[in-house]
């Protein structure tokens, strides 16, 4: 029920950001600056604990090797990245990279750069991965093996999930490679992809808040949309 937006300035330009709560009493909120010089920030919130706090801060140059920021487009037809460097997409898939387990992560990120994959593409909601119990993005009362066989709280969400999704996400950016997040998918065993128009657009609004500030975030809707029989085209319109 709480609201956090915090808005940034640089000179004459403002960007508003959207925050997200993080569990255990903490809340916040990621941005990306696409602009060297000072900025300044101001926070507004349902909760008066956390509205009109105001800071700034200086973003320079970046200094860490092959980060040249985010991919764009240029001329149209051409991918390149914000210093202007041309980027060339080699991509791959690794559905379950996120959300697997540390093991089976370090090896599909040893093979994608033994490969030279500078992308793949990459589930946010978790797939079955056979035995063993597997964390998830909500809370559940399910009993069986990896939690299925119960029910969803889909009023809130498992911070711890998406913690690993995002130091699974910073592994990616270090190795230079981009990613290109599917946010619903038909290869579920929950529910996730049947949860409700209220659900869904709780679920993508907390997703962009916690991720849309990696830089080598991409988004895709939907892998094979048309598997996703709960979905209508008035559905994905909306998101």
């Amino acid at each position: 029920e709480v609201t956090l937006t915090a808005l940034f300035t640089l000179e004459h330009r403002s960007v508003r950001v959207t925050g997200f709560y993080d569990g255990d009493g903490t809340y916040r909120v990621r941005f990306m600056p696409d602009a060297t010089g000072r900025w300044k920030y101001e926070t507004a919130s349902s909760a008066r604990e956390m509205a009109g706090h105001t800071g700034e801060f200086v973003c320079t140059p970046p200094i860490s090797l092959g980060n040249h920021g985010p991919v764009g487009t240029a001329r149209q037809f051409h991918f390149q990245y914000a210093d202007g460097t041309p980027y060339f997409p080699f991509g791959t898939t690794t559905y379950a990279y996120l959300f697997t387990t540390d093991e089976n992560a370090k090896a599909s990120l040893r093979g994608m750069q033994e490969a030279h994959f500078n992308k793949s593409r990459i589930c946010v909601l978790p797939k079955p991965l056979g035995k063993g119990q597997q964390i998830l993005p909500f809370p559940s009362s399910g009993t069986g093996a990896d939690g299925r066989g119960g029910t969803n709280d889909l009023t809130c969400f498992n911070p711890a999930y998406f913690r690993l999704l995002e130091a699974r996400l910073m592994e990616l950016q270090k190795a230079n490679i981009e990613a290109d997040l599917i946010l619903f998918h038909p290869y579920d065993a929950w529910g996730y992809k049947a949860m409700g128009a209220e659900a869904d657009d709780f679920y993508l609004r907390y997703a962009i808040a916690r991720l849309s500030a990696f830089r080598n975030v991409w988004w895709s809707i939907a892998n094979e949309y048309d598997l996703v029989k709960a979905k209508s085209m008035s559905d994905w319109d909306r998101f």
